[in-house]
């Protein structure tokens, strides 16, 4: 698929770099956007090429926010509908039957960060520059922000009469805390870097030509000579578990994802630990095993 608001490029360690391309429009988010994002986590991150993802934008801008130049509902939302919990509910496992509610009532940037959250590869926001509502809300489901010191981020939605989307309300309090998560959203204030940084919202500041080097550093350590079966169930296990109700349910699938990988890849990292080699792993992060409940 050729994208038209994406570039996708690879290098030879497997780390793709994702550059949100609008530069006109300070990458601004908009439909046609959403859509090669969900396409690109749904699908095309997964080809065996890719072992890790940085994510950037071209231009002075990581992502200015959701394009508010759009004619009727900016947001691409049906106003003819009345939903509720319960029928938006009932209509998610049918999306093709009720596609009035898939494409009609569901967030889009919802479905990007759900997609997000789902692949089973590392994933790291460059944030290179401004980044207001979807702009910082998307970077939410990404493993690791590192930002520029140019860098703005901003949950403006009460400027607009809106709400947060893109599941943030799920994850920013995870990252920065309950307390901190609701001064920004209330305030809906832009943040420099460094207030960023302070509310442990970005892991690390760079001077803004540091930014892409230092991104690209850090994935290649999470990937070049890991499995990336053990790598992809970790980052699930580390998701779900965070939230889970008791230690026994983290046991429970250690135990599977541990017997998952000692029959498999840990064969061949145990091998060559003791005959002190590289390891050569041939378990591909597409096909995880199984270790959480359906």
């Amino acid at each position: 698929m050729t994208y038209q608001t994406l570039s996708v490029s690879v290098d030879e360690d497997g780390i793709a770099t994702l550059t949100l391309d609008r530069p006109d429009s300070l990458n601004a988010f908009d439909l046609v956007m959403a859509g090669e994002l969900l396409d690109f986590f749904s699908e095309r991150a997964y080809a065996e090429e890719i072992k890790a993802i940085v994510v950037t934008g071209a231009g002075r801008a990581f992502c200015a926010g959701m394009d508010l130049g759009s004619e009727g509902n900016v947001f691409g939302l049906d106003e003819s509908l009345s939903p509720t919990p319960e029928e938006l509910r009932a209509h998610l496992a049918d999306p093709d039957q009720h596609p009035e509610y898939a494409d009609g009532v569901r967030d889009t940037g919802g479905k990007v960060t759900l997609a997000i959250h789902a692949l089973p590869k590392p994933v790291i926001a460059a944030i290179n520059g401004a980044a207001v509502g979807i702009g910082a809300t998307m970077t939410l489901a990404m493993d690791i922000r590192m930002a520029s010191t140019k860098a703005r981020i901003g949950f403006v939605f009460g400027r607009l009469g809106v709400v947060p989307e893109a599941c943030s309300s799920f994850f920013l309090p995870r990252l920065v805390g309950l307390q901190q998560a609701l001064e920004w959203v209330y305030t809906a204030d832009i943040l420099t870097a460094e207030q960023a940084h302070e509310g442990r919202l970005v892991r690390s500041l760079h001077e803004p030509e540091d930014l892409l080097p230092a991104a690209y550093e850090l994935a290649r350590r999470f990937v070049v000579g890991h499995s990336p079966v053990a790598l992809g169930l970790a980052r699930q296990m580390l998701q779900r578990n965070v939230a889970a109700s008791s230690p026994l349910d983290a046991h429970l699938t250690d135990s599977l994802a541990m017997w998952h990988t000692s029959v498999g890849d840990g064969k061949e990292g145990v091998a060559a630990f003791l005959e002190k080699r590289p390891a050569v792993f041939t378990g591909r992060a597409a096909e995880l095993p199984r270790v959480f409940p359906a």
